[in-house]
């Protein structure tokens, strides 16, 4: 090949190389991570994503080049000269990509060990989903509707469902993991800075689905063992309002007393009259029967639709402060 043709390739390799470059830099695709892990991962995209580019830009080179250069003449019909193989550029064509896709799947081995790494010492929270939220509990028992971590400290997640499969994610985590009813999946994650941030079932485990988020706060080590000595419920706020973060009522319920707007159930602000409707005695007793047997009564125009395992998975106490919480609150 002329010295000419090979400047004219490398001059197209360049273009395409610098679109695809600023289309993968100045579009945000990715979040700020948040955990060691989370910036591990990204390496081993952009890693990935440098050699897309070269081959993509080495690709449209030669693509662009014979499309100019061997065009056929208008009105030319005829075949082609016979081409045979080349052996040296079939060795290379099959040498480069086996070597990249290898550099490739080492870099991810590498990276996939290092993220398995727990550490001696790790802070373990059980998560449980159920249709359709989050429940967080930490080694002391105390268990939440949110998740909150300390900063700079490597945390295993053991994450496991209490009915359908659900699956765990924090875009800054960058960690995803299903949520399988009787099985316990694990992921580590190592928060490196402070905030507050989405977590997202991205299973879809039912007509809540949409609405099964919560989210992660990164906290400094200090503020995390404040969080947990006061039973991380926000200062002065209710029992019964962790109760119902916890289980997701605010999922499929509206009640304003705790800024939920969840339009799949009936609305919690209207309890007394659903009460009434129901005629099942006291409100306190409706409203308990509604959580532990919501198959009972039927509020009109509604399908039966909420867990029947509130029952037992709610502990007594907790169903106390939020029936409490309902009924005192309750229009």
């Amino acid at each position: 090949m002329r010295r000419g043709s090979v400047l004219q390739l490398v001059g197209i390799a360049v273009i395409a190389a610098a679109i695809a470059g600023l289309s993968a830099t100045f579009i945000g695709w990715l979040p700020n991570p948040a955990s060691e892990e989370a910036k591990r991962i990204q390496f081993v995209y952009w890693f990935t994503t440098v050699i897309c580019i070269g081959v993509f830009s080495a690709v449209a080179a030669v693509m662009a080049y014979s499309i100019v250069k061997f065009r056929a003449a208008p009105g030319d019909d005829s075949d082609g000269p016979p081409i045979h193989g080349h052996t040296k550029l079939e060795i290379i064509w099959t040498a480069i990509p086996a070597v990249l896709v290898t550099a490739i799947s080492i870099v991810s081995a590498i990276v996939l060990a290092q993220n398995s790494k727990a550490g001696s010492d790790p802070l373990v929270v059980k998560v449980t989903a159920v249709q359709f939220a989050w429940k967080f509990t930490y080694p002391n028992g105390k268990s939440f509707g949110s998740l909150t971590l300390p900063k700079g400290r490597h945390v295993k997640l053991d994450i496991t469902a209490n009915d359908v499969i659900h699956s765990f994610w924090s875009p800054e985590l960058s960690q995803k993991q299903d949520a399988v009813p009787g099985q316990h999946n694990f992921i580590i994650v190592t928060p490196t800075r402070t905030g507050t941030f989405p977590v997202i079932c991205t299973e879809l485990c039912g007509l809540g689905h949409a609405l099964m988020r919560s989210h992660v706060t990164i906290v400094q080590p200090g503020a995390f063992d404040a969080f947990l000595k006061r039973g991380g419920q926000a200062a002065g706020g209710p029992p019964g309002l962790a109760v119902f973060q916890q289980n997701g009522c605010g999922s499929c319920h509206a009640f304003k007393p705790a800024s939920a707007t969840g339009a799949i159930g009936p609305s919690l602000d209207n309890l007394k009259a659903e009460a009434a409707r129901a005629n099942r005695g006291s409100l306190a007793k409706f409203t308990e029967e509604s959580i532990v047997k919501p198959e009972a009564y039927l509020e009109p125009n509604y399908q039966d639709l909420m867990p029947h395992t509130f029952g037992t998975q709610i502990p007594p106490n907790q169903l106390k402060q939020l029936v409490q919480y309902l009924t005192g609150s309750a229009q």
